[in-house]
């Protein structure tokens, strides 16, 4: 378990470099008191599937830089939905299509929205 801080720091690195690659409509929930897999998600999406892929790399590289590697990653082939689960946060990148699908935030609506900080 990485210290709280430290998470949150992740988490704002991490919707930076999706609003840098251009990713849009970027929510971050606390999802700690609702459920077992993981703390945080971070949800966002890309206009196309090269997008998502691109926002799905740059959040990796980013996040190699504070020396944190993925345990796993879903979804990268396609495109229209990756999912990379660093344990105590997952980011969700989507097609607008399939954001508006499968509706994460509704999902876990109970979660708290986290105040990231991006820099414009």
């Amino acid at each position: 378990m990485v210290d709280t801080n430290k998470i949150f720091e992740f988490l704002h690195r991490a919707a930076q470099a999706i609003y840098d690659k251009k990713g849009m409509n970027i929510i971050v929930l606390d999802v700690r008191e609702i459920c077992s897999m993981t703390n945080f998600f971070v949800i966002a999406e890309g206009t196309v599937d090269r997008h998502v892929k691109a926002l799905s790399q740059a959040i990796q590289e980013e996040m190699k830089l504070q020396g944190l590697h993925p345990w796993h990653i879903e979804g990268e082939q396609a495109g229209d939905w990756i999912v990379v689960d660093y344990n105590d946060f997952v980011v969700h990148l989507f097609t607008p299509d399939l954001r508006e699908k499968y509706a994460l935030e509704q999902l876990w609506q109970e979660g708290k929205i986290v105040d990231v900080r991006i820099t414009i």
